[in-house]
């Protein structure tokens, strides 16, 4: 850990919400508005505005200029203001999404806001490639429906219903020039035909044990049992049973066209390629999977993991009784835009029954040559693991801060993990901001690190997810070759000596280099035939090549 920021002032005892970075910022949310920092020195982050709007989720993303932010409690009032919403109807009450200008991060100015008809819980940044005038945003609400005298418009039905507000999904388009003319443009219908999703008759027996364990102990301690169940209470549900009707989370990737959206009983495939349009190509069920949570692609498009968040997020759910299919993460590659499943990820680690625990928000880290993530478990800390190998992934780095009180059950941990332009931020749901540094060890090299650290986006939204590219550098080609050491892909003597000329070539310059590089990509080229690591032999020997001729 680098640095932990405890909260302050009015947001201190708020959640601590999802996070945005843009340049040297990192934005956080709360319940009670948002927190923006500068982490120039991630060591000692430095706080340069508060901005107050309670609300929830309060989960925010920027583009360029713009922050936008979701809010979906109904407590939530046009002016920011604490006061609430007493009325059932009215029309100061705020659900869906607030846009604001932060271009001067010390001054934000909320531009508009655009009220949706089942708030918004959370939301997708949906750039258009080649449309730098506007960007979309996928809007996913998942309160019940809004009266019509408080939004008209507002209707509520089954799927057979075409006006109802359930079953679609919302897509807002701004104007980057005039944001303040931001609306929703389409509401897709990406919903229609899905299956009833399955139920898991051994896990709801041990929920139920779980309810009526916690129904004891509070009667024990003269305390009235608490409600709750393994969806998270999300949303008054439609009466007839019937397949999801919103998405939790939605995660984009434009440079493929794809999205995954994690909707609550399914996982579904989007196609992206028009964003105004989204159409839904497959959906998948898994009785294991108890509330599909959010999603994440590989770097190349290749898989897609979904998360479970069983429980809703404020239970124990990684304790050794608890089966590794459970409140985990589902691994799939896409073949032909079909999803195909092949393994389950959870936290190796068990944990306490004090300690809230589930499978939750993560982001790639880009070591190149390998599929590494890095993902939030609540009160189970951080896990980094490798999805290389699909069918066995595996841990290969954590952090664990703890249970928030070792004497009783309270609600805390790590909301979100993020790698960002070389270091991971946590938003640290009662603890305030997170901010570690990735360590060598035995199953990651100081060169792939390395290697990850050229990597730098100037904004990111992990639901926004953005193609990874490795410039030519020699820590990249070491990266390849400590890859290929740990894979036995290249004879050890050959590693050594390819050590040797990467090592000398980076001390010389002009031809001297270009003939060294040049001779080594030729040797390498000849080696693959031979080697059980032939692809990565080829990235080692394009970096080469790439580095002789100055790229």
């Amino acid at each position: 850990m680098l640095s932990t920021t405890p909260p302050k002032g009015k947001t201190l005892g708020a959640t601590h919400s999802d996070l945005a970075f843009s340049g040297n910022l990192v934005i956080q949310g709360n319940y009670n508005g948002f927190d923006i920092y500068d982490v120039t020195n991630p060591s000692k982050p430095v706080l340069k505005q508060t901005y107050l709007c309670p609300a929830s989720q309060n989960d925010v993303s920027v583009y360029r200029n713009l922050l936008f932010m979701s809010s979906e409690a109904t407590n939530s009032r046009e002016d920011c203001g604490f006061e609430g919403v007493p009325e059932p109807v009215s029309k100061l009450r705020v659900r869906g999404i607030r846009v604001f200008d932060i271009a001067d991060v010390s001054h934000p100015k909320l531009v508009t806001t655009v009220q949706t008809c089942r708030g918004s819980h959370t939301h997708t940044v949906v750039p258009k490639l080649g449309d730098d005038n506007n960007v979309y945003i996928y809007v996913s609400g998942t309160a019940a429906v809004r009266s019509a005298d408080e939004v008209p418009g507002c209707t509520d039905g089954g799927i057979d219903d075409a006006n109802t507000a359930r079953f679609r999904l919302e897509v807002i388009k701004v104007p980057m020039k005039t944001p303040v003319q931001a609306a929703i443009v389409s509401s897709p219908r990406i919903f229609q035909g899905l299956p009833v999703p399955p139920r898991n008759s051994d896990r709801d027996a041990s929920d139920q044990r779980d309810r009526e364990a916690a129904a004891a102990a509070a009667a024990a301690r003269g305390e009235p049992a608490r409600g709750g169940g393994p969806g998270g209470g999300r949303g008054n549900q439609p009466q007839t049973p019937s397949g999801p009707n919103q998405c939790h989370d939605i995660t984009v990737y434009p440079e493929i066209g794809l999205a995954g959206g994690a909707c609550a009983g399914l996982g579904l495939l989007l196609d992206i390629r028009d964003p105004e349009h989204p159409v839904r190509i497959d959906a998948v069920a898994d009785a294991n999977m108890s509330f599909w949570h959010s999603a994440t692609f590989n770097n190349d498009g290749t898989k897609l993991l979904f998360s479970d968040e069983w429980g809703g997020g404020g239970q124990p759910r990684c304790r050794a009784t608890d089966k590794l299919e459970w409140g985990s993460d589902a691994l799939f590659t896409i073949e032909n835009n079909k999803l195909k499943f092949h393994s389950y990820y959870k936290l190796p680690a068990p944990q306490s029954s004090l300690e809230n625990c589930v499978a939750h928000n993560g982001s790639l880290i880009p070591i190149p040559g390998r599929d590494v993530m890095v993902q939030s478990w609540y009160q189970g800390g951080l896990s980094v693991f490798d999805w290389t190998d699909i069918d066995h992934p595996k841990e290969i780095a954590y952090f664990d801060r703890g249970p928030v009180d070792g004497g009783r059950m309270m609600m805390g941990g790590s909301w979100s993990a993020y790698w960002y332009n070389g270091m991971i931020v946590s938003s640290e749901i009662a603890r305030g901001l997170d901010i570690y540094e990735l360590v060598p060890n035995g199953l990651i090299t100081e060169n792939e690190l390395a290697a990850a650290k050229t990597v730098r986006m100037p904004y990111w939204n992990t639901q926004d997810q953005q193609k990874l590219v490795w410039s030519p550098s020699f820590a990249l080609a070491r990266a390849y070759l400590d890859q290929l050491a740990r894979s036995n892909g290249l004879p050890a003597d050959q590693i050594a000596s390819t050590r040797t000329t990467l090592a000398n070539a980076e001390r010389r310059t002009g031809n001297e280099r270009r003939t060294a590089l040049t001779q080594l990509a030729t040797q390498l080229n000849t080696a693959a035939s031979a080697s059980t690591d032939q692809a990565k032999i080829k990235m080692l020997s394009s970096t080469v090549t790439d580095l002789a001729n100055g790229r």
